[in-house]
């Protein structure tokens, strides 16, 4: 990151907005017919505000860069928006970190630094990838504390290996919107106080944006990742009643 980017950002920073007032995926019962149940997760460990959201199994390593905005320090609440359709299932929609309790007037993409801002438009994000299903939000100086435990153990597969009987036990213990092999855990790194909440990535592989939610006075309040938007779905699935709902994710070419 540098200086042309930044005044690249500043330029282009309300344009990369999300349309949706995401916190109604909260505060609301029912969107466009599709009922809301909201669940909360617990804490997410952020001891130096500098995050990262990635896919837990694929791209989660030292090397990966935080988002340039420095959130606040501390240890802070999650809560996920269900939307339980009879069509899809009980699915995750949003993810929110809640650093305050001001209400979000904008929310502005999150971005590492280094994205080409030339030409976007108010169709275009960035997100970040899944391809295995799930995404995480935790610190850049908690990614070594990770890689640490992950050579420790050295399993062929981390996910069959270790992560699976997590998410089973997290299913028997709060069976609630979740499915039986378990679609969200809050990980105590090993050896550490830190935590990363794990989840289910709506319909599941794609690309996925991230926003920082501003309140009125223009200071963070709070961090949403949104895995589902339900009235493009809606409209999606209008369209052409064959599509499955995985035709229905956030994808950028």
């Amino acid at each position: 990151m540098n200086q042309s980017w930044m005044q690249n950002w500043e330029e282009v920073k309300n344009i990369l907005v999300c349309p949706t007032d995401l916190e109604t995926y909260f505060t609301s019962n029912e969107i466009l017919g599709q009922k809301m149940e909201t669940m909360e997760i617990g804490n997410v460990s952020l001891p130096s505000g500098k995050v990262v959201v990635r896919d837990p199994l694929v791209s989660l390593n030292a090397n990966q860069s935080p988002y340039f905005v420095q959130a606040p320090i501390g240890n802070f609440p999650v809560t996920i928006a269900v939307v339980k359709s009879e069509d899809w299932g009980d699915r995750y929609a949003v993810v929110k970190v809640e650093f305050t309790q001001e209400k979000p007037v904008i929310y502005r993409e999150a971005l590492v630094g280094v994205e080409e801002l030339e030409d976007v438009t108010e169709d275009d994000f960035f997100g970040f990838g899944v391809d295995a299903g799930l995404g995480c939000i935790t610190d850049k100086e908690v990614l070594p504390f990770v890689d640490k435990f992950v050579d420790e153990i050295d399993v062929d597969n981390v996910y069959d290996n270790y992560f699976a009987a997590l998410f089973s036990q997290s299913y028997e213990a709060n069976p609630n919107n979740q499915r039986d092999a378990g679609d969200w855990i809050n990980w105590t790194v090993p050896g550490t106080n830190y935590q990363i909440p794990m989840f289910a990535s709506g319909f599941g592989d794609g690309t996925y944006p991230v926003y920082f939610a501003y309140d009125g006075n223009d200071e963070i309040c709070g961090l949403y990742i949104q895995f589902i938007d339900i009235e493009l779905a809606l409209s999606d699935e209008d369209e052409d009643e064959d599509d499955e709902p995985e035709n229905f994710i956030f994808s950028k070419n």
